[in-house]
């Protein structure tokens, strides 16, 4: 059952993502991402594989060292949950970032392969996204600055 709900939780996400990367400017796709409640999902088979693990979750989290989070991520639910934790805060992170992407109006096919790397490696996809938006935020300052 827990390695079920550890590949669930990423397919709950999937959808999301598919509609962020391949179908940017159809107009479900911005009011899906616009929603905090995506997360949902995942964040309830969070709860189900934390719950047997409680107590190692809390001493990993109420008093962290590396041991205790070690102890939680080697029982499977302890793997599962953080899994499914890391899976919901990156497509909240993505979802910020289309956002973002289109508020800027950059180009998806800037913002496909950066959302594939949030999914993969979000410490590298968002700090990615970071170094574009503020080049672009920059670009549009000085373009506006210069019309007035």
């Amino acid at each position: 059952m827990t390695g079920f709900l550890f590949e669930l939780s990423f397919w709950l996400a999937a959808p999301v993502w598919l509609l962020m990367i391949f179908a940017p400017g159809w107009g479900p796709t911005a009011r899906v991402a616009a929603s905090p409640w995506t997360v949902t999902p995942v964040l309830l088979v969070h709860l189900v594989l934390a719950i047997p693990v409680f107590p190692e979750l809390w001493a990993a989290v109420s008093s962290p060292d590396i041991d205790t989070f070690r102890d939680l991520t080697v029982r499977a639910n302890g793997a599962g949950a953080v899994w499914a934790q890391v899976i919901a805060w990156d497509l909240l992170i993505g979802q910020w970032m289309y956002r973002e992407s289109r508020r800027l109006r950059v180009s998806p096919l800037v913002m496909g392969p950066l959302l594939v790397l949030t999914i993969l490696l979000s410490p590298f996809g968002l700090p990615a996204f970071l170094l574009l938006r503020a080049a672009r935020t920059r670009r549009t300052d000085r373009a506006g600055a210069a019309i007035v």
